[in-house]
């Protein structure tokens, strides 16, 4: 028997853990939840982006709604989580029988001077996407560890325009105007109108909407340079739509802010774009995660890494 031969492990299937993700989003599209807008009321974890308990990263990116997704569908009362090793080296444990979650951590391969010509033919950037699954497990499911771990962040009153927007505003530079009865951002003049804050029924829905249109102007070229191109419509409009979306959603998210969808009207084009391309909503995701930090940069107190940087996490656990 080739003994050397029992002991090696298949390589996972890359295209199954994107299609994976794809398949969990779509189902949740289609029962009419927004994964990117959990019912925090219900939930027993405190509204929070989800990070690492050793590092204190957040996540990112697909990762953000991976994990929002385990919290809601486990009850757990922690946006904290950590690899197995990291609960040993904080002095806990996980318990024995818990099930870990999958996240991902996604970069590009590089292929040698003979096949980088087809992968920027393939991609257009050079380079290949990949995805690799690594565990984590949610401070809930371990013993031992700190109690500061679990400690709440209580969250914004609905009737009130929290002064973190404010200062968003603000500290962005961003042309920002208020006044009329529809929200936008112009492309062409480079600003973003809101209507007033007395205009809007419930005061927090200024914040959302302000963060909306912000995720939108950090698209600019000048900027991080998204694909603004698209008509009203459009397979890029809808795209765009949904990144700004979900870039408000992590910046009430880390505000402590309740997200809400602002367009579910488009949750039809949405559906529509994931299931023809199982990479779409991890793309939207990552961009996502860009455009936020760079709005949340402009604050101070609120500019952590990433989990993009946590490498060594990423290969401890693989």
């Amino acid at each position: 028997m080739d003994h050397a031969a029992t002991r090696r492990r298949p390589a996972p299937n890359r295209a199954s853990l994107y299609q994976d993700i794809t398949d969990r989003i779509i189902a949740e599209l289609e029962a009419g939840r927004v994964p990117w807008v959990q019912p925090w009321s219900a939930a027993a974890a405190p509204l929070a982006m989800p990070r690492n308990a050793t590092t204190g990263r957040k996540y990112s990116g697909i990762n953000i709604l991976i994990l929002w997704d385990a919290v809601i569908e486990h009850g757990f009362s922690t946006q904290n989580w950590l690899t197995f090793r990291q609960a040993l080296g904080l002095g806990g444990s996980v318990r024995k029988g818990e099930h870990g979650t999958t996240v991902v951590y996604a970069s590009r391969f590089t292929p040698g001077e003979d096949n980088a010509r087809d992968s920027r033919d393939r991609d257009g950037r050079g380079g290949i996407p990949f995805l690799k699954r690594f565990t984590v497990f949610n401070a809930d499911q371990c013993d031992g560890l700190p109690d500061t771990l679990t400690a709440p962040v209580p969250a914004v009153s609905d009737a009130v325009v929290p002064p973190a927007i404010d200062a968003l505003i603000k500290a962005s530079a961003a042309d920002f105007r208020l006044g009329g009865d529809r929200a936008f951002y112009d492309i062409r003049h480079d600003y973003v109108q809101v209507p007033r804050p007395g205009a809007f029924h419930v005061p927090i829905n200024f914040a959302r909407t302000a963060a909306h249109e912000l995720s939108h102007w950090t698209g600019a070229r000048k900027r991080l340079g998204r694909d603004q191109s698209g008509a009203f419509g459009s397979k890029p409009y809808f795209i765009e739509e949904c990144v700004a979306e979900l870039s408000a959603a992590f910046v009430c998210a880390s505000l402590g802010i309740v997200p809400t969808v602002r367009h579910a009207d488009y949750l039809g084009a949405w559906l529509d774009i994931v299931r023809e391309d199982n990479r779409a909503i991890v793309r939207a995701a990552s961009a996502a995660s860009k455009a936020a930090d760079y709005l949340l940069a402009f604050l101070p107190e609120a500019a952590e890494p990433t989990d993009r940087e946590m490498v060594g996490d990423e290969q401890e656990a693989a």
